[in-house]
C-alpha cells in the first residue's frame, strides 16, 4: 500500500520503511519540520520525497500522522480525501498523570498506535481505538567489545530535557567511569555543571555511533519518565550490558540479568562497579541483553505488526466509506 508519513522521529522511521510498502514522505526544498524528506538517511527506494503540492493527485492507501497538527495538514494536501488514518503515539503523557486526556480521545475516525504498553495505559484515550506495536529495530549486530572503562548514553537535548531525561544523575555513575554522551544538543552539557567525567560527544551519524558506543563498558539509560528509548533496544541488540531506571515500560523490555535495572540509584551505581572491574561479567550480561532484544524488538515482528494494523485500517477505512455512501444514497431517495 502507499502510505503518507511525515519524518518527524528518525530512529522510528527509519524501522519503519522497512516494510513492503510505499513510504510518501513530504519533502521541501527548506528540509524543515513539514518537509525533512529523507533527511539523508539510507533508507530503501520504497521510501520517496513527495512534494506537498503532488500529494492532493497521488494515491494514497493509509495517512500514519506522529503530531496532532498533522491532522489538519494531511488533509488540507489530501484535498479534503477520506483517508484511513492511523496516529501514533510516541509519547507518555507529562500533565495531570494518571488523569491525561489524549488530544485524540473520543474519536471514530483513527485509531491511535502507541509504543508501549506503558503509554496505553496512562493516557485517557476515550472511545477513540487504540492498540500498541512495540518498538522494533534495525539490527546493528552484536558489536560489543567494552574494551573501554567508560560508559556510554545517548540523550537529545540533555540540558534542555533535564530530570525527564535523567541528565541530573549522569555524575553518579561518572564518579565510577567518565560517561560519554551522544545526541543533539549534547554541546550544552558544560554549562549544566555536570563535571568534566560527563562527556560531550556530539550528534554523530548511527554506524559511527554505534560502533563509539559498542567500545565502552556498559550503555546508561537514566531515564525518568519517557517512552522506551531506541538507543537502549539498540545498544541490547549490540550486546552492550544496560544500566536502566526502572520506570515507565523498561521493565517489560530489559531482564534483571541484562546489566541492572533498579529504581534505587545504589543498586544501579553498584552494578556499574562490578561491569567496570569485571570485563567478563560485562560481556555475559551483554549477552542477555541481545538475547532479550532480539526476543522482543527483533524487525520482522515490528513490520509484521504494522502490516496487521494498516491492513485492518484500510479494511475499517473502506467499510465506514461503504456505509457513508449507503447513508447519502438513503438521504437522496
Amino acid at each position: 500500500m502507499r502510505i503518507l508519513v511525515w519524518h518527524v522521529h528518525g530512529g522510528w522511521m527509519d524501522a519503519f520503511v522497512r516494510g513492503p510498502h510505499e513510504y510518501l514522505i513530504p519533502t521541501t526544498p527548506a528540509r524543515d519540520a513539514w518537509g525533512l524528506g529523507r533527511g539523508g538517511r539510507d533508507w530503501p527506494a520504497n521510501a520517496i520525497e513527495i512534494d506537498p503540492a503532488d500529494v492532493a493527485d497521488a494515491e494514497v492507501d493509509v495517512v500514519v500522522l506522529q503530531r496532532t497538527e498533522e491532522l489538519e495538514e494531511a488533509a488540507r494536501l489530501l484535498g479534503g480525501r477520506e483517508v484511513p488514518t492511523v496516529f501514533v503515539e510516541h509519547n507518555a503523557p507529562r500533565i495531570d498523570v494518571p488523569n491525561s486526556l489524549h488530544p485524540l480521545r473520543d474519536r471514530d475516525d483513527l485509531l491511535i498506535a502507541h509504543v508501549t504498553h506503558w503509554n496505553a495505559l496512562m493516557w485517557d484515550s476515550g472511545t477513540t481505538r487504540t492498540t500498541v506495536v512495540e518498538h522494533g529495530v534495525v539490527d546493528p549486530g552484536p558489536l560489543y567489545t567494552g574494551r573501554l572503562e567508560r560508559f556510554g548514553v545517548v540523550i537529545n537535548e540533555p540540558v534542555r530535557r533535564g530530570r525527564v531525561v535523567g541528565t541530573d544523575l549522569l555524575p553518579r555513575f561518572a564518579a565510577v567511569a567518565p560517561v560519554d554522551v551522544w545526541g543533539m544538543g549534547t554541546e550544552r552539557l558544560p554549562e549544566a555543571g555536570l563535571g568534566d567525567r560527563v562527556v560531550p560527544r556530539g550528534d554523530v551519524p548511527a554506524a559511527p555511533m554505534h560502533a563509539a558506543l559498542a567500545e565502552r563498558r556498559a550503555y546508561v539509560h537514566p531515564n525518568r519518565w519517557t517512552s522506551l528509548g531506541l538507543s537502549l533496544i539498540e545498544a541490547m541488540h549490540m550486546a552492550m550490558p544496560v544500566l536502566v531506571l526502572a520506570t515507565t515500560d523498561a521493565p517489560r523490555s530489559v531482564p534483571a540479568d541484562a546489566g541492572a535495572i533498579a529504581t534505587d540509584m545504589a543498586d544501579l551505581v553498584r552494578a556499574s562497579r562490578t561491569l567496570l572491574e569485571d570485563p567478563e561479567e560485562a560481556r555475559r550480561r551483554g549477552a542477555v541483553a541481545r538475547e532479550a532484544a532480539l526476543a522482543r524488538h527483533a524487525l520482522p515482528r515490528y513490520l509484521a505488526d504494522w502490516d496487521d494494523l494498516l491492513d485492518d485500517a484500510v479494511a475499517r477505512g473502506a467499510r465506514r466509506g461503504r456505509a457513508t455512501a449507503v447513508a447519502l444514497e438513503g438521504s437522496t431517495r
